[in-house]
């Protein structure tokens, strides 16, 4: 099958340190190729990857000084369009900037939503391009969508020998792994440690739109606790020794996660997970097996004293059964397939219809 996988361009694929999108859509374009698929990546010209590259930038645009992304992913969605007859296929994760392109040929693209779908402008959007066939990576995530042609529902995977649980004595602390961000609670997860006199080692990314979040309200909280360390944002090369050396990862997050990639990291590691009961986290965590689902900081703190009755190599047994990437291409492959043997081109000629345009309400 000829495959398209078109990525965002803010980040490379993979991406160098943090990025979820990005980081998916390595691990399924290398698992596509090795399944024996023809893929062509449209992605940033620093990307790595043993599918044909086809750049939409020279590098990620997260290393530029380009002040407006949308230019750049129009550019390469123009290339895309002129491009799209020789693909069977064409998946897009780049949001919503593509669906007026893909109109004449949107019975053959998959659209993975990786992001947050409770925004109010959502609605508008999804409703005006209801045809457009849309992958969710939760669940959960759909719950504030409008009625729309939903192709199916993947949870994210991981190459199954990208992580490994470590042999050997564990050093005991907490992890916390991610974004240092308001909604992913790096306060609760300081909080959580101190109540249950544990250490804390952060490795996390700050944003720029979160410095001073940072500065005004974690980083004192570091500052004040001796049991609490930021050591910085971290890659796939040191997430091993990170997760595997810890007792559990805390997950405390406030907001409505579509899938939470951390947790399946941990889990690869044999390491288990203590979340909050918000978004994908229930469709993720099996609850005494592992990790544990937490509504308060009292319950987070009473699970961290129950994380030695859970066994680290049937935590990796859940990974190796529900999250590695080869699930996950499978499952996509499944889609591709069916899309194709049910899909019609669209009997309609846009130019003859009226259009009718809403202002905001």
């Amino acid at each position: 099958m000829k495959i398209a996988q078109v990525a965002p361009l803010m980040e490379s694929v993979p991406p160098r340190l943090y990025g979820g999108t990005e980081r998916i859509v390595s691990y399924l374009t290398e698992e596509l190729v090795a399944q024996g698929h023809d893929v062509t990546l449209f992605a940033s010209g620093d990307s790595l990857t043993s599918a044909q590259l086809l750049p939409g930038t020279a590098k990620a645009l997260r290393l530029t000084d380009v002040k407006d992304p949308i230019p750049y992913h129009l550019i390469m969605l123009d290339a895309v369009r002129r491009l799209a007859p020789q693909f069977d296929v064409l998946h897009f994760h780049v949001d919503l900037l593509h669906y007026p392109v893909i109109r004449d040929f949107a019975w053959r693209t998959v659209t993975t939503l990786h992001g947050r779908l409770d925004l109010p402008d959502m609605h508008a959007l999804y409703s005006a391009f209801s045809e457009a066939p849309l992958v969710s990576i939760s669940d959960n995530q759909r719950t504030p969508m409008p009625p729309v042609n939903w192709a199916g529902r993947i949870h994210h995977g991981l190459p199954q020998n990208l992580l490994r649980p470590l042999a050997g004595r564990r050093d005991g602390y907490l992890a916390f792994l991610g974004r240092i961000s308001p909604e992913k609670r790096p306060d609760r997860a300081i909080e959580i440690a101190v109540r249950a006199g544990r250490e804390l080692r952060i490795a996390a990314k700050v944003d720029k739109v979160d410095r001073d979040y940072w500065r005004q309200e974690i980083e004192p909280l570091v500052q004040r606790h001796a049991n609490v360390h930021y050591i910085g944002e971290i890659g796939d090369a040191e997430k091993a020794a990170f997760l595997g050396n810890a007792a559990a990862l805390l997950f405390p997050i406030d907001w409505a996660e579509p899938f939470g990639l951390v947790m399946i990291e941990a889990m690869a590691c044999g390491t288990p997970v203590i979340a909050w009961n918000c978004g994908s986290v229930p469709e993720v965590v099996d609850p005494g097996v592992t990790g544990f689902v937490v509504s308060s900081l009292e319950e987070a703190v009473s699970a961290i004293g129950l994380i030695g009755n859970l066994d680290r190599r049937r935590i990796r047994g859940v990974f190796d059964q529900r999250f590695t990437a080869a699930r996950m291409a499978r499952d996509y492959v499944a889609i591709y397939r069916r899309l194709l043997d049910g899909g019609t081109r669209p009997q309609r000629d846009d130019a003859r219809q009226p259009i009718e345009l809403r202002a905001a309400e």
